[in-house]
């Protein structure tokens, strides 16, 4: 989303003194330089970020700023009321970390909490999600503060400061912005607080006016002084159980609404309960690159990885486009029947690491037709079997709010940082009093068995963390980083993340051409959903050989940064999706 602060940045010091602005050196969609670099979807964030940087903070530091920020700028895709995966190259240790800071479910929640015990059918998905039902309890907060103790150089009050003073002053609606209210017309209406702050006089913000947030400021403040305490069992917490077991329904809505709103179970012990994770990466090596990602819950990391070992079977900088276009699309099929049978929250590790073997690799890349594309959905792989398959569905995934930034800064650390609230907008909910929107995240899980008669690995369970498709990704060459990049958009994050990496590495494009190549997703579906320009280039070749494809305007809004030689960096948002992203250097 593009829009600018009303004040100069930056509004406050980071440090003792008066703040001098200075601007990033590009707030275009791309930028390159030295001592540091910051890429988000949004110039304001991007620009505290970099400020961050030339105060000392570190990449960390200012990762924790820019999400704050983007929860002021982008609170209809991330925010407190949320959760994410933070991963983190140390360059002193040389080692990749991750952080698990996915929300999960209340204690009282069980298999069939998305299923309407009057019928015994699934509720309809909006139902399910505005509703207290599905918001999973957030980590965000607990994520920012854990990066912070662990490998930060300031502390939580210090980084928060500039997104409140964001809050507190404004910032200028865009297009974008008033078209997510918009879309979210009817949900926002049900809600007092929702309604009141996005939808001032019934409407949708006008562009070009000015949206203050003084709420989400005194929460920022009050996390500030009191540490995360008071939102995990304070006088946050309390406002936000009581939101979720007593959502704050209009008494009358100015748009109508076919659902019942229902209550959830979330108490103020499921909050004091949470936990951030620490699990170990995954990794494999794709053409002597080493790629980390995320673990479970999330299946980005081995859905990315496995779907790579597939590819390398197949040198794809020698096939023509149309070749590696399709052995892009029927790896890509093959890697989430897998995701779909085996990996949820409580996939075993050994189970995981067996998805991201070169035997396992090499026992679904012999089902690839180089002729022909198979039927969809193709069936899942079995771990230590030939070319074997067993019985197992297709999922849907509805969400699409996310948003993704990458930082790196001048002693060489580097985030990928992929945070959400679910869909835009997450649950509708605005916590009375605090200004944040709360996730719907619990609709991630499915609501009945995608997969008998086996079991399903992502059935919703007490504690239980929601499967996430979420795919921060740092690739090292040489045991250095040579490029971060993550997206935002549910299920089509993986195949994003996968089709930027062949791209740069496979096809010979640049990190800007990378990013910028119209897109397809095959998430082992009938038809293969892609970008017009895609569709009307390299699918009308790809037709041939039986893809078929349905039209999504955008897919992804990816944000990367490629290490070069002698320290310098590329720092590249979105050239055109979501009205494009922004990239800033600290030289």
């Amino acid at each position: 989303m593009r829009r600018l602060l009303l004040i100069p940045l930056l509004l406050v010091p980071l440090v003792g003194g008066p703040a001098t602005p200075t601007l990033a050196s590009s707030t275009g969609p791309t930028a390159t330089g030295h001592g540091g670099a910051v890429t988000s979807v949004d110039p304001t964030a991007t620009a505290v970020g970099l400020d961050v940087l030339r105060r000392g903070g570190n990449a960390v530091d200012a990762a924790v700023a820019v999400a704050a920020t983007l929860g002021v700028t982008e609170p209809f895709s991330a925010g407190i009321g949320g959760g994410g995966f933070f991963v983190y190259y140390d360059a002193r240790s040389g080692k990749v970390s991750t952080l698990d800071g996915r929300e999960t479910a209340p204690q009282s929640m069980t298999s069939t909490a998305f299923v309407d015990p009057a019928t015994g059918q699934p509720y309809a998905f909006q139902e399910a999600r505005v509703s207290g039902i599905s918001a999973g309890v957030p980590g965000t907060l607990a994520t920012w503060d854990t990066a912070l103790r662990r490998w930060g150089k300031r502390s939580l009050a210090t980084n928060l400061r500039p997104a409140s003073e964001v809050a507190r002053r404004g910032f200028t609606v865009d297009q974008t912005f008033a078209t997510q209210v918009s879309d979210n017309k009817a949900a926002f209406a049900q809600f007092t607080p929702t309604a009141a702050l996005f939808l001032p006089g019934g409407q949708p913000p006008a562009v070009g006016s000015t949206l203050r947030n003084p709420d989400l400021a005194a929460t920022y403040d009050l996390v500030a002084r009191r540490g995360i305490d008071a939102f995990y069992g304070g006088e946050v917490g309390r406002d936000i159980v009581t939101a979720v077991q007593h959502p704050p329904v209009a008494a009358n809505p100015s748009v109508p609404w076919q659902y019942q709103i229902r209550p959830g179970g979330m108490t103020l012990a499921d909050l004091r309960a949470y936990e951030v994770r620490r699990p170990e990466p995954t990794h494999m090596v794709y053409r002597g690159y080493d790629v980390y990602g995320m673990a479970t819950p999330s299946s980005g990391g081995s859905t990315v990885g496995e779907a790579l070992n597939i590819l390398e079977r197949s040198d794809l900088g020698r096939l023509d486009g149309t070749q590696a276009l399709h052995r892009y699309l029927e790896a890509s099929a093959l890697a989430f029947a897998d995701r779909n049978r085996y990996v949820g929250d409580h996939t075993p590790r050994p189970l995981l690491e067996s998805l991201l073997t070169n035997d396992f690799a090499a026992s679904r890349a012999c089902r690839i037709d180089p002729l022909h594309a198979a039927t969809k959905p193709v069936p899942p792989g079995v771990p230590g079997a030939s070319c074997a398959t067993t019985a197992g569905g297709a999922t849907a995934d509805f969400g699409k709010s996310t948003t993704n930034l990458t930082v790196a800064d001048k002693w060489g650390n580097v985030v990928e940082y992929t945070l959400t609230i679910e869909q835009i907008g997450g649950n509708g909910i605005v916590v009375p009093g605090r200004g944040f929107l709360l996730n719907n995240e619990l609709t991630d899980f499915n609501f009945t068995n995608t997969q008998a008669p086996a079991d399903d690995p992502n059935l919703p369970a007490p504690g239980k963390r929601p499967r996430s498709s979420m795919a921060p990704t740092i690739v090292l060459q040489h045991g250095r980083p040579f490029l971060a990049l993550g997206s935002p958009g549910g299920s089509t994050i993986i195949t994003t993340v996968l089709q930027i990496l062949i791209n740069r590495i496979d096809l010979g494009m640049t990190l800007p051409q990378a990013l910028a190549a119209p897109r397809a997703t095959q998430r082992n579906t009938a038809a293969v959903v892609a970008e017009p320009a895609f569709i009307s280039g390299p699918g009308v070749a790809l037709g041939t050989l039986g893809h078929t494809f349905t039209p999504m305007a955008e897919i992804g809004a990816a944000t990367a940064i490629e290490f070069l030689p002698r320290g310098k960096l590329l720092a590249c948002a979105e050239p055109v999706r979501r009205g494009t992203g922004s990239a800033g250097t600290v030289h």
